[in-house]
């Protein structure tokens, strides 16, 4: 059970994670919107996510040509739910959650991914 907690906690445990999460509290993205948020490679990109889904922070889904990320309504563990409600108390206020969210706001895939 202890091993369950803390797989939570290692998936918070990376600030690139936590940015992900507050980004997919603002908007759905695709991989593509998030490597250019984040200035990461693909491959560390999917990497996060996978992490972050496998702990049910949050949902893949396909629509046409891209695959959709955005964070859990309805997470299986309460866990999770709670943390991502309080995200924006613990992180809201960083510098770097505040500049994503000017960032976030203009991204657009179709220019990015093309």
């Amino acid at each position: 059970m202890l091993e369950e907690k803390t797989k939570i906690f290692k998936a918070l445990s990376d600030p690139n994670r936590l940015r992900i999460l507050k980004a997919l509290q603002t908007k759905v993205l695709c991989v593509c919107e998030i490597r250019e948020l984040l200035q990461l490679a693909n491959s560390t990109v999917s990497q996060h996510l996978s992490i972050l889904k496998e702990e049910g922070f949050i949902l893949e889904e396909k629509a046409g040509k891209w695959i959709n990320y955005s964070i859990n309504p309805r997470p299986s563990d309460p866990r999770i739910s709670s943390i991502l409600s309080t995200l924006d108390f613990w992180i809201g206020d960083e510098n770097v959650i505040i500049a994503d969210k000017k960032i976030i706001c203009c991204l657009d895939r179709k220019l990015i991914c093309c």
